[in-house]
């Protein structure tokens, strides 16, 4: 029974690893990164080896162990490369191109780009098609080989699927941003001495974003704030009374003049207003006008859109009438029918199957004269002649397995020795068919065309220091004088190879003779013991030489102890030290989280602060209206209630000496006075009353006459000595011409005005 097994073969990272230093395509970012790519590619090519310690073999002691650690450098790397890093050039340049800047006759080095050579020898470069490791359809005419794998070896599954990387660099979003995370400034505590005012703290309202950092404006402020301090020292003290009223006038100039600074103030503030509602408008009105136009171009967009659609439908009912007229005027008679495709393929004499020569088509081209007509082919006795006239190897084929070439088992297996043999002899035929081969002459080139080669480049000079172009030159020296000692080695071997095949007859022939000889036994003999001496001697030295590499190794084995222990402790400081600073990186984070939330209270606490003041104030100032407006009505009430009093008490004085004065004059009056004193109300007070009237009312009033005549009717029977009128008879006119008279108004404290008929009337 046959046993399979898998062979796997170790992925090449080695190779991947030294690419930073034998690929000249190859670049890094830092020297850093290129000391920690040559690194670890010695750390994965090289490998740790168990040499064991010949006295302590088998010893199980700590302080005694069997074997030692030994690197076992592995360089695949030649040692005329050169291992350091290559963007030392390009730094230097840099450098030097800054230099240039303020030294202009420093002279840089030019940069001369390789050229490509695409239409050269690099052409096939540019044609290979990159694998991308995805499932691709393929062709519908392509049939692909089966891939030949060795015997006894399966398959592996994962060899055909992608090798996904082993890490990838992704892009994230952070939910943190400098503004969203921007505090106030730090303010550490403070203590304020006994006896100082300092000056900052009359700036403690300023805060950042309302006041900091310090602009013109604050500026302004604090200097307005120093002189007013320093006016504040020039007052006169409160202690000294003779220097009172310059105090009141200095502080009443000094509030003079912060009105007048904050009327400026409110009037710059009021024209930036004015400015920022001016470019408002303009831009509101911009904006309305950019939306008329659109909503202008978007109606003419339809409209124009509707228009070509109208056209274009238009345009194909005209087509389609005019196909239609056409098609009418082509069935003018009324012979033309519609084609019957079922009867046309049903009618096997029809077009389809038969069509017409004047068509062009030609289906059958005398086809008869191509039909070959043969006696063997056609009549039975023509194949029977013909199956007899072959030989027996066509009509009774005879085959035969081969034999095998070697020897095989019972169960038809080949034995090693006999595929060994048969390798071989594959092996050395196929050195003889090379060495044998002919080189074919070159065939002459059918369209010779001279290539002209491009100039060579001058060589890029760098700039290298004494001790490095020496180092570079001894290792260019070495690489050169090992390359010398390969060549050379490589044809001595190949002349006495050469030589021996030969000689090889004479050789055998040499050999079988002096095998015969005594003398020759005794020389191969002596050769043998002196062989053999060689041998032991050479077991020796390398017995020496083991034991010095021994040494060696455990000397090495600890400094690679101590510093593998070094470097660990170095590694685990370091994953620390990140650890750490991952930490303080988080504690920062929430440091400034809580400080934008203190922030963000501290506001609110400010802003409510502030809204308690102002309702505060508000209130203040109800309260003190409501005061003022209370004692303003309270005193004009009682303003009003004592000059009322007053006017009352001046009216009714005044009335008491005037109707005294009244009966005194009554008492002295005679009766020509009394006549005296009516005619004189008459003529002085009622007749130019009565006109006023009637050039107002510009039109006879019959009732005034009457009035006059009874007025005047009243005085002459009171003269005439007439009896009294009774108030009934006088009427309500006379008492309407006396009160016009005003002498009802004077008198109005003395008579009523039931009274006032009987007054008049009466003679004295």
């Amino acid at each position: 029974m046959s046993s399979s097994y898998a062979v796997t073969r170790p992925a090449a990272v080695g190779s991947i690893m030294v690419a930073c230093i034998s690929d000249p395509l190859y670049m890094l970012s830092s020297e850093k990164d290129h000391a920690q790519a040559n690194v670890q590619a010695h750390l994965i090519n090289d490998k740790m080896k168990k040499m064991p310690i010949f006295k302590t073999m088998f010893s199980n002691l700590i302080h005694y162990p069997r074997y030692n650690l030994r690197l076992e450098e592995k360089n695949p790397v030649p040692p005329f490369i050169d291992r350091r890093w290559r963007g030392r050039h390009q730094q230097q340049l840099e450098a030097l191109q800054k230099l240039a800047i303020s030294q202009p006759s420093l002279q840089i080095p030019q940069i001369v780009y390789e050229d490509p050579e695409v239409n050269g020898r690099n052409r096939y470069k540019y044609f290979e098609r990159p694998f991308i490791p995805f499932h691709k359809p393929l062709p519908l005419n392509v049939a692909y080989a089966v891939a030949k794998t060795e015997p006894y070896v399966y398959p592996s599954i994962t060899s055909d699927r992608s090798r996904s990387p082993t890490s990838r660099t992704l892009g994230i979003q952070t939910d943190y941003r400098d503004g969203e995370a921007q505090t106030d400034p730090y303010s550490p505590e403070y203590v304020v001495p006994l006896g100082s005012i300092p000056e900052l703290l009359t700036l403690a309202t300023l805060t950042w974003g309302r006041g900091l950092p310090a602009g013109q404006a604050e500026v302004e402020m604090i200097e307005r704030a120093r002189e007013k301090r320093a006016w504040e020292a020039t007052l006169p003290p409160l202690s000294d009374l003779s220097q009172v009223e310059k105090r009141r006038k200095m502080m009443d100039d000094m509030e003079r003049k912060e009105w007048a600074f904050r009327e400026q103030e409110i009037e710059k503030l009021q024209e930036v207003r004015l400015e920022v509602l001016k470019k408002l408008l303009r831009r509101r009105e911009e904006d309305q006008n950019e939306v008329d136009v659109n909503r202008l171009d978007t109606h003419w967009f339809n409209r124009q859109r509707d228009k070509e659609e109208r056209v274009r439908k238009i345009k194909h009912e005209h087509t389609k009438v005019m196909r239609k007229l056409i098609a009418k005027g082509k069935n003018v008679e009324g012979k033309l029918e519609r084609r019957d495709v079922i009867r046309d393929y049903t009618d096997y004499a029809a077009q389809p199957y038969g069509p017409l020569s004047r068509i062009g088509y030609f289906p059958d081209n005398h086809s008869e004269r191509y039909v070959v007509k043969n006696h063997f082919l056609n009549t039975y006795e023509g194949l029977l002649e013909l199956e007899a006239s072959l030989p027996d190897s066509v009509t009774q084929p005879r085959i035969k397995a081969p034999k095998p070439k070697t020897t095989t088992t019972k169960e038809g297996f080949i034995k090693r020795s006999a595929r060994l043999d048969m390798e071989l002899a594959q092996v050395h035929q196929a050195l003889l068919d090379k060495k044998n081969k002919v080189k074919e002459p070159k065939k002459p080139l059918r369209f010779l065309q001279k290539i002209t080669k491009p100039v060579p480049r001058p060589r890029t000079p760098t700039l290298l220091s004494p001790s490095t172009v020496s180092w570079i030159e001894e290792e260019l020296e070495l690489a050169v004088i090992f390359l010398q000692k390969l060549i050379r080695g490589r044809a001595i071997q190949n002349m006495m190879f050469e030589g021996k095949e030969k000689r090889l007859e004479l050789i055998r022939e040499l050999r079988t003779t002096h095998a015969l000889q005594e003398d020759g036994k005794l020389l191969k003999k002596a050769e043998k013991q002196v062989t053999l001496a060689l041998q032991r001697q050479r077991d020796l030295h390398e017995h020496k030489l083991s034991l010095v590499e021994n040494h060696l190794a455990w000397i090495e084995g600890r400094a690679l102890v101590n510093m593998f222990d070094f470097l660990s402790k170095e590694l685990v400081r370091l994953q620390e030290e990140r650890k750490i600073h991952a930490f303080a990186m988080l504690a920062e984070r929430q440091r400034r989280i809580r400080e934008a939330e203190e922030s963000g209270r501290r506001q609110v606490e400010e802003r409510r602060r502030r809204e308690e003041d102002e309702i505060f104030k508000q209130v203040a100032k109800v309260h003190q209206s409501t005061v003022d407006s209370y004692l303003e009505d309270v005193i004009l009430n009682s303003m009003e209630s004592t000059a009322e009093e007053q006017a009352r008490e001046e009216i009714q004085r005044v009335a008491v000496e005037i109707n005294d004065i009244a009966y005194e004059m009554e008492s002295r009056r005679t009766h020509l006075q009394s006549e005296e004193i009516v005619a004189e109300l008459v003529y002085g007070f009622l007749i130019p009353e009565v006109q006023k009237i009637s050039v107002k009312e510009k039109e006879p009033c019959r009732s005034t006459a009457i009035h006059f005549l009874s007025a005047d009717t009243c005085i002459r029977r009171c003269r005439c000595g007439y009896p009294r009128p009774v108030a009934a008879d006088c009427g309500s006119d006379v008492v309407t011409v006396f009160i016009c008279s005003g002498l009802y108004m004077r008198r109005a404290p003395l008579l009523h005005p039931e009274n006032l008929i009987g007054y008049i009337c009466s003679p004295d």
